[in-house]
């Protein structure tokens, strides 16, 4: 039996990858699946994934991307959601900011350095011409955290996933000022250069298996209301978000990582751009 150990949040997206190891699918082929929750997201999996306290990270496709280039040993082998991620840009539920506009210069809430927060922050900036220079962060760990910087004023503002934070803004401890989707596909999966040198074999039945799950995800009876159900969230909310998702079974494309890294360079985030090649792995 190979133990595999995978890292990602905890959030719908990921619900294939539950119903896949609830159902055994992994196990048939001799493989012990082993999920690890990260709630402190992109971040922290970059984390794990040096540490080697996980083998696979289910991760946004800008963080890993950064921390690649900056030295972090592994590989993307392939796209898993190919549509763009929809951040919430929120504020607290006593900030007296009701527009966009108001945040320039205003100082946000992020999980870590690194993490999806801190790089759509620069993103949404560039967006709207802030001068990127000026921006302020307060690290927050994760969505637990930031409800409480902004609730108490240590930051003013927090984006996260727009669908994850729906119920914090329905039950009024959030407010939503707007929203900011990522300009490319926003989740990957990464595995370590170790793992693929020793278990590419594994690594392609898990991406087997994974496939087929997700080709159909949509098509199961009543899937809206089984994550509607899991994921606390809003019937209408989850029928909206599937409307609005799709999974892919490939590699991510070469000009697509050439396009990340020119608009992650351009904001300073990244300090040099290399070969799509040294980002990718093909099994």
């Amino acid at each position: 039996m190979h133990t595999i150990k995978i890292g990602g949040v905890p959030e719908h997206f990921n619900l294939p990858w539950h119903l896949s190891i609830e159902d055994g699918n992994y196990l048939e082929k001799n493989i012990h699946l082993d999920w690890v929750e990260y709630p402190g997201g992109t971040g922290a999996m970059c984390e794990a994934l040096r540490k080697k306290d996980i083998d696979i990270a289910i991760i946004l496709t800008e963080g890993i991307i950064k921390d690649i280039i900056d030295g972090n040993p592994s590989k993307i082998v392939q796209t898993y959601i190919q549509t763009p991620l929809i951040w919430g840009i929120h504020v607290g539920e006593k900030s007296n900011y009701t527009h966009l506009s108001e945040l320039e210069n205003k100082k946000a809430a992020i999980s870590r350095y690194g993490s999806g927060s801190h790089l759509m922050a620069h993103v949404n900036a560039q967006n709207h011409n802030w001068d990127t220079s000026l921006l302020q962060f307060e690290v927050v760990k994760n969505l637990k955290g930031a409800i409480e910087a902004l609730t108490i004023g240590e930051a003013d503002y927090f984006m996260w996933e727009h669908f994850t934070t729906k119920p914090l803004v329905d039950s009024g401890i959030f407010k939503r000022v707007a929203d900011c989707p990522t300009p490319w596909p926003c989740f990957v999966i990464a595995v370590r250069e170790e793992i693929l040198n020793t278990n590419a074999k594994q690594i392609k039945t898990i991406l087997d298996i994974i496939n087929t799950t997700t080709i159909d995800f949509k098509h199961i009876p009543s899937i809206h209301k089984t994550l509607a159900n899991r994921y606390d969230q809003q019937l209408e909310d989850i029928q909206k978000w599937l409307e609005l998702t799709e999974w892919s079974q490939s590699l991510i494309k070469k000009n697509t990582l050439i396009e990340i890294q020119n608009h992650l360079y351009n904001l300073d985030i990244i300090n040099k751009k290399v070969a799509p090649e040294k980002l990718i792995f093909e099994l």
